[in-house]
């Protein structure tokens, strides 16, 4: 049983030395022009979906029907989101072609094998929060739930918009997008 318990320990040991010899030769292809390894591709894919399904379990859906998120969603999600998510009508950006990993196109529908509750509250998170080394920023730092669910409510109804559609739901008016300071109340 010892003899057996050392061998392991010795194997363990031996993995380790050979990943940091691995990371410390700095051999492995971190350019966003070259893809993962597949098995890294694999690992990483894994590990990010299990995560935030873990994470968003707990989230509650609020009502999201409401026009006034419709509208506020939309406007945020063209002036933060759509340059690397799209617009409808939009094939590609030159910041989408340049992110790897490539960022999902939200204007195409939604994945059929995710109820609507589990899509919304993972959509919540992953706005709020972020994703590390995706080039997806933690909205949650600027923008409060109800911004954050603002953007969920637009994104149910984004695949179903015409490029006409979007263009009148996500314009701001000028006196939204720059509050005039010198204005008095």
């Amino acid at each position: 049983m010892t003899r057996h318990l050392c061998t392991l320990s010795v194997l363990a040991l031996l993995a380790v030395a050979s990943v940091a010899v691995f990371v410390m030769s700095g051999r492995y292809p971190v350019g966003a022009d070259v893809s993962h390894w597949q098995v890294t591709h694999w690992l990483l894919e894994s590990l990010r979906e299990r995560s935030i399904a873990h994470a968003a379990a707990r989230i509650h859906v609020p009502p999201l029907d409401a026009p006034d998120m419709l509208l506020s969603g939309g406007a945020d999600y063209n002036d933060m989101c759509a340059a690397c998510h799209l617009r409808p009508g939009e094939d590609s950006t030159d910041l989408k072609i340049g992110l790897y990993p490539s960022p999902p196109e939200l204007t195409a529908s939604a994945r059929s094998n995710v109820d609507e509750q589990e899509q919304s509250r993972r959509q919540f998170w992953i706005i709020k929060h972020g994703i590390k080394a995706s080039g997806m920023p933690a909205w949650g730092k600027t923008h409060d739930d109800q911004r954050i669910w603002a953007m969920v409510a637009f994104l149910k109804r984004l695949p179903e918009l015409t490029p006409t559609q979007y263009q009148i739901i996500t314009a701001r008016g000028k006196a939204q997008a720059e509050p005039d300071c010198h204005q008095r109340s």
